[in-house]
Formats: C-alpha cells, sequence, structure tokens
C-alpha cells in the first residue's frame, strides 16, 4: 500500500521561505513522478510543480517560477519544496502526489495515483 506522508507547513510572513518533505513508501519511488499540488478555501486542487525521474527534468506553475524549487531524494524516498519569497496567495493546503510507475510528471491531478493528505502552509501579511 502507497503511502505519501506531507511535512514543513505552518504559519509565515510574507517574505519567508518554507521547506516541505514529502516521504514516501510502499512504492518503487525511483520509478514515479512526483507533484506538488495545493488548493485554497473554495477553490480547486491546482498544479504547483512537478518532478520526473531522473529528477533533472522539472516543471512549475507560473505563479511559483522563480520562487519555488521542486527536489527529490530516491535514496530516501523523499520529494521537496522548497518555498522561497511566500506570499499570502501561496496560502493552501499543500499535497504531495505520486504516478504510479510512469517517470513523466503531469499538471493534471487526474494522471496521478496517490496522494498525501496535506500540510497547510499559510502566509500572513
Amino acid at each position: 500500500q502507497a503511502q505519501l506522508v506531507e511535512s514543513g507547513g505552518g504559519l509565515v510572513q510574507v517574505g519567508d521561505s518554507l521547506s516541505l518533505s514529502c516521504a514516501a513508501s510502499g512504492l518503487t519511488f525511483n520509478r514515479n513522478a512526483m507533484g506538488w499540488f495545493r488548493q485554497a478555501p473554495g477553490r480547486e486542487r491546482e498544479f504547483v510543480a512537478g518532478i520526473g525521474e531522473p529528477g533533472d527534468s522539472t516543471y512549475y506553475d507560473d505563479s511559483v517560477k522563480g520562487r519555488f524549487t521542486i527536489s527529490r531524494n530516491n535514496a530516501k524516498n523523499t520529494v521537496y519544496l522548497q518555498m522561497n519569497s511566500l506570499k499570502p496567495e501561496d496560502t493552501a493546503v499543500y499535497y504531495c502526489a505520486a504516478r504510479g510507475g510512469r517517470p513523466y510528471y503531469s499538471d493534471d491531478p487526474g494522471k496521478y495515483d496517490y496522494w498525501g493528505r496535506g500540510t497547510q502552509v499559510t502566509v500572513s501579511s
């Protein structure tokens, strides 16, 4: 049974940084593209960043490009999201997701097979 567990969320100020982690188990991590998504109250879940396998292929939503960095450590079965220059509009629950057995990332949440429960990020002005 695949399991993804996010950590690292919290309450920060505008302009601060935050680093999220997502630990995976129960799947062959180095065969899965990984993604970060977020969902704010009253809004649909939206793509934030994706990383393929190998991990030098990354993709970002325009709203976070240049501020967020996705990376992975296959030895630790973990994917990260480094978030810098945070804005109030970044406030959301952040989810990591895995594409079962597929190495190419996607910005479509429907193409991901496994999801974590999410971690709250709140950016206060």
